[in-house]
């Protein structure tokens, strides 16, 4: 393809991709992100190639690779065009039942439907099923439309109309004024107002201006950032520009983490074709705007997610924070005036732009508008990436969308923000999800880590597991996080391990009032949001284990214990064949007994033990029944009775 040297030019493009395309055409979609990679999807994709040459529908049928559909751990899964007939969990196996009935002969195959684990029902429309119905999925939707490796596919769902229209028809105030309107707020985490961040860098002093996409992203589990990246890397592209025209810019940077080759690669791919469309470089649609952009691999530094660790890394240096009092909006990269937003952020401006402010304005509450991407894990059912609009309850997250808790268990709390987010118990799950309410619950957006915890979640150890992430990811340059994540962490690890003393709790609270307003950077400052929020609201479990050295989870390995119920026990030797340590004396019609001395506690017995008999049991805090002399007196006559 030429380059498009103007708007008419871009325009009769367009026109001539749509024309070229036949609706009523086959077409399979198969999603080929990172997460369907692990699940075996290049086979899938491999066995369509093979079936369609196989039975003649070569030039007949189209195979479109597609980024992340959401339903991560229904994956793979395609979609059949025009019918849009959606299976999940497609097996190579699968391919010529599905080419040769779905394809050819225009049959549904029921078990590649998705079924309700509750009522059994199919859905063969995507809008019937529970984890989509409830979304709001703007930015998302688009990965299922396009490869994100061909620039037409995006042209032909109208990308580059905001950059025509940003250039031709609006001025850069024009651009900044309606960022105001739509009231978009960055969501890489802190919600700070988009167009304020835009506005201070056009009006500071100094040029070069510096335009930056944060696809740093380090929560454990997220990767809202990389789908995006992977599915529609063109529309943050767009997004970037459009920012770029509005602040005065001529180049930026997009920085991703060195764990995202995909993402890379397919942003390397949209630039590359970008600029030989003419839509980036020299004069970019005769309209006299110049721009560049330049990739930056990370280091996977969790640090370096924060803006000016990333702009230092940028610079080709240790990604360490600078002090706030210096706003990176004037004195950025280079010491130059940068804007820097997360992905979503970016992907969001190109929709902004052509829709209007006030159609982006209507969605969410009144201080956080539009939708938000949250990576939904944990003790769920359904688990993936879901896009919500801003005020939706997170009881409708967790049971509309995410189908309830794992095995019918209680729910008891869940993890928002990532790392440095905090725990929102039961009593608040109707709470609507945006950035103020959460922060009113002590914990925060984040970039959208969503983890679901059931009754089985120790919340001592949960908060001992986030502070030592915390600690090792700290940059180490200010003393307040650095040394006050490290006292934390000593103090979890005494009370998880039956070692808290009373003091314990009121030094935990000095510490996190400490690191909240000294530290230097936002990971630091919210580093205290998991001792918080889990003190704040499951204190009795601190309580519990410093006072009567109990888990009341039964989940911490040195304050629980197993024994075998002798009423229970029916000697199929199943326990005694999966103790990795030979700590269970028995023999088939005969009394198991667990040798204490030798449990090593990893909960084998436990978890084998047929369920109908729920012979083997898990306790804190009390005595092991039977008394220990008891049971060495049961073990001494158990081994006499296996001898003989």
């Amino acid at each position: 393809m030429e380059k498009q040297k103007s708007p008419s030019d871009l325009e009769k493009l367009r026109e001539d991709i749509i024309l070229r395309k036949d609706p009523t055409r086959l077409a399979v979609a198969v999603c080929v992100s990172t997460g369907c990679e692990a699940l075996g999807v290049q086979k899938v994709l491999e066995a369509f190639n093979g079936e369609i040459k196989k039975q003649g529908l070569e030039g007949k049928v189209d195979i479109k690779e597609t980024g992340c559909l959401g339903f991560c751990e229904k994956g793979p899964r395609i979609v059949i065009y025009p019918e849009e007939i959606y299976y999940f969990q497609v097996k190579a196996k699968d391919v010529p039942e599905i080419v040769t009935k779905t394809l050819i002969n225009n049959e549904i195959i029921e078990r590649l439907l998705y079924s309700d684990p509750n009522t059994g029902k199919k859905s063969r429309f995507l809008s019937e099923v529970p984890f989509y119905k409830h979304q709001n999925r703007l930015l998302l939707e688009s990965n299922s439309k396009i490869n994100p490796k061909r620039i037409e596919d995006y042209l032909a769902i109208g990308g580059y109309e905001a950059l025509e229209k940003a250039l031709f028809r609006m001025t850069p105030e024009d651009i900044i004024q309606e960022i105001k309107v739509s009231k978009l707020r960055g969501r890489g985490g802190g919600g700070f107002p988009t167009h304020i961040k835009w506005k201070s860098s056009r009006d500071a002093i100094g040029d070069p201006k510096y335009v930056i996409v944060n696809c740093d992203e380090g929560d454990p589990g997220a990767f809202m950032n990389r789908a995006l990246m992977e599915g529609n890397p063109h529309s943050i592209l767009e997004g970037l520009m459009i920012g770029a025209y509005a602040i005065g810019s001529d180049e930026g940077f997009i920085y991703v983490r060195q764990e995202y080759p995909l993402a890379v690669e397919n942003m390397k791919n949209a630039i590359l074709q970008a600029e030989e469309l003419g839509l980036l470089g020299e004069n970019i649609l005769g309209s006299g705007f110049n721009f560049k952009v330049t990739i930056h691999r990370g280091a996977g530094a969790f640090v370096s997610g924060e803006s000016s660790a990333l702009m230092t890394a940028l610079e080709g240096k240790v990604g360490e924070p600078k002090p706030k009092y210096v706003h990176t909006s004037e004195k950025g990269v280079w010491d130059k005036p940068s804007t820097l937003n997360n992905v979503e952020t970016w992907a969001n401006i190109p929709l902004i732009i052509v829709k209007g402010a006030n159609w982006f304005a209507s969605i969410g509450t009144e201080g956080s508008k539009g939708t938000k991407i949250f990576a939904l894990a944990g003790k769920v059912n359904n688990t993936g990436l879901v896009e919500v609009p801003f005020g939706i309850s997170l009881r409708d997250i967790i049971y509309k969308i995410g189908g309830g808790i794992l095995d019918g268990k209680k729910f008891k709390g869940v993890q928002t923000g990532g790392p440095s987010g905090g725990v929102i118990p039961e009593q608040h799950i109707d709470s609507p999800v945006d950035f103020d309410e959460l922060k009113k619950l002590g914990s925060m957006m984040g970039s959208g880590g969503l983890i679901v915890m059931d009754e089985d979640t120790c919340m001592v150890e949960l908060a001992r597991y986030f502070v030592n992430f915390l600690s090792d990811e700290s940059c180490g340059k200010c003393t307040p996080c650095r040394e006050g994540l490290k006292q934390a962490l000593i103090i979890l690890k005494g009370i998880v391990t039956g070692k808290g003393k009373n003091e314990d709790i009121d030094k935990l609270y000095k510490i996190a009032e400490v690191t909240s307003v000294a530290s230097l950077c936002a990971l630091g400052l919210t580093s205290a949001n998991p001792l918080l929020t889990t003190l704040r609201y499951f204190k009795n479990e601190y309580e519990a284990h410093i006072n009567e050295k109990r888990c009341p989870a039964l989940f911490c390995k040195d304050l629980i214990s197993y024994y075998i119920d002798p009423k229970k026990c029916q000697a199929c030797t199943i326990c005694q064949r999966n103790c990795l340590v030979d700590a269970i004396n028995g023999a088939p019609m005969k009394i198991h007994i667990i040798d204490q001395s030798k449990c090593i506690k990893c909960g084998n017995c436990y978890n084998v033990c047929p369920s109908r008999f729920e012979a083997v049991k898990k306790i804190s805090g009390e005595p092991v029944p039977p008394p220990i002399s008891e049971e060495k007196r049961l073990i001494k006559r158990v081994t006499k009775e296996n001898q003989q």
